[in-house]
C-alpha cells in the first residue's frame, strides 16, 4: 500500500468502537473528521487527552468535525478506561473509540511505533500506536497529519487552529502566517494579483511583492 500524504484518500474501514459498528467513510458523511490514536487504554498522557477532546467537543461541533478515537484494546477495557477518563476529567465521553485490538486500523493508517523508536512503546515484541492525528475533509481527502511520540501529549488547541486554517484556506485564496488565530490579518495566496487582491478583501498591505498581508471581511471571522 502506498503511503498516506496530504491529499491521499482516507483508507475506509469497519471497526467496533465504544458508540457502536461504525463504517469510517460513512461516520465522516458529509464532515470533516478527525481519527487520532493512543498506544494503549489505562495509560495517563492518554487519560488527560480524551478528556480534553471530549472538553472541545463543541468546538469541533461548530467546526463541523466529528472526533473519533483509537485505542488498541477491546471494548471491555474501553469501557472501563472510559469510566476513569469521566471521572478524573469531569467530563461524560460520548464520542466513538475505536477498539483496534488485533491493530488492524493501526496497521492500515501506519501508526505502530517500533523498537528503534520507542523500546518502552513495543511490549513482547507487540508494537503500540503512536499519536497519530489525520484531519480528513468531507472529501474523504487527508488534509493534515500530526505524529507525537507516546511520552508528548497533544495540544489540541493547535489542531482547531489548523483547521479553522484549513477551512478558511477552502473558502478564501489565502495562507495563513506563523501563529495566526482566527480574526487575524492573513496572507493572500501567491496565485492573486496584488490588484485582484484590492477587489477581493477589505484592506490588503503589501509588506513585500510576495508577501501581502490581507483583513477578512468580518462574516468570514
Amino acid at each position: 500500500m502506498a503511503p498516506l500524504r496530504l491529499g491521499s484518500l482516507a483508507p475506509n474501514f469497519d471497526a467496533e468502537t465504544t458508540t457502536g459498528p461504525v463504517n469510517f467513510h460513512e461516520f465522516i458523511g458529509d464532515s470533516w473528521g478527525v481519527l487520532f490514536s493512543h498506544p494503549a487504554d489505562f495509560t495517563p498522557v492518554c487519560t488527560t487527552e480524551l478528556g480534553e477532546v471530549q472538553r472541545l467537543v463543541p468546538e469541533f461541533n461548530k467546526r463541523n468535525v466529528k472526533v473519533i478515537g483509537l485505542s488498541t484494546n477491546d471494548l471491555t477495557d474501553h469501557a472501563k478506561w472510559v469510566d476513569d477518563i469521566n471521572e478524573v476529567n469531569n467530563v461524560t465521553v460520548n464520542f466513538p473509540i475505536i477498539a483496534d485490538k488485533n491493530r488492524e486500523v493501526a496497521t492500515l493508517y501506519d501508526m505502530l511505533d517500533s523498537v528503534e523508536h520507542d523500546a518502552s512503546n513495543v511490549v513482547n515484541g507487540i508494537p503500540f500506536t503512536v499519536r497519530s492525528v489525520f484531519v480528513i475533509d468531507p472529501a474523504k481527502r487527508i488534509r493534515l497529519i500530526l505524529t507525537y511520540p507516546a511520552s508528548c501529549g497533544r495540544n489540541f488547541d493547535e489542531l482547531l487552529r489548523a483547521i479553522d486554517s484549513l477551512q478558511l484556506s477552502d473558502k478564501q485564496p489565502i495562507a495563513t502566517p506563523a501563529n495566526w488565530k482566527p480574526g487575524e490579518d492573513v496572507i493572500v495566496h501567491v496565485s492573486v494579483p496584488t490588484e485582484k487582491a484590492k477587489e477581493i478583501f477589505p484592506e490588503v498591505k503589501e509588506t513585500l511583492p510576495y508577501l501581502r498581508f490581507a483583513t477578512l471581511p468580518e462574516e468570514t471571522n
